[in-house]
């Protein structure tokens, strides 16, 4: 299935600033991880090729939702190195692919690895700190680590 326009540009994105980066081999600002609405973009879109975290509220007044974020926005870097692309959806009215598919009460944030099975359903906010080390523990990471490691 192909990736929906704005699921494409994001990844267009990332893969420039870090191609970019490594033809200058300089370092410029700290990666950008843009949370993505996901109204008009599907999961599947993307398989086994990023860790989605899913922010769910009723509102994005939410408080959840904020602090959520704002913990998001702490260390992008941490979550790029380990492909995570986020997803918010706060408008319960109009359903996306993931609020249909993951069916959240309220706020909640939803951890999925590439493969597209939940890992982690959290009611509160989580920091990066955790979320990373989370992801750290899933056997498709782990896989990654072994090959990064083999391949020098």
């Amino acid at each position: 299935m192909p990736m929906k326009p704005l699921a494409a540009l994001a990844t267009i994105l990332a893969a420039a600033a870090i191609l970019a980066v490594a033809a200058t081999g300089q370092e410029t600002a700290p990666p950008m991880l843009a949370p993505i609405p996901a109204e008009g973009v599907a999961l599947a879109d993307f398989l086994w090729l990023k860790r989605p975290i899913v922010v769910f509220a009723d509102s994005p007044n939410d408080p959840a939702f904020q602090a959520q974020m704002r913990n998001l926005a702490e260390d992008p870097a941490e979550l790029v190195r380990r492909d995570v692309v986020i997803l918010t959806d706060t408008d319960p009215a109009s359903p996306s692919d993931a609020r249909q598919r993951l069916r959240p009460r309220g706020f909640s944030m939803v951890l999925l690895d590439k493969d597209g099975v939940v890992k982690q359903r959290k009611p509160l906010p989580w920091s990066v700190r955790e979320i990373v080390h989370a992801i750290d523990r899933f056997p498709l990471r782990q896989q990654e680590i072994r090959d990064r490691q083999e391949g020098g």
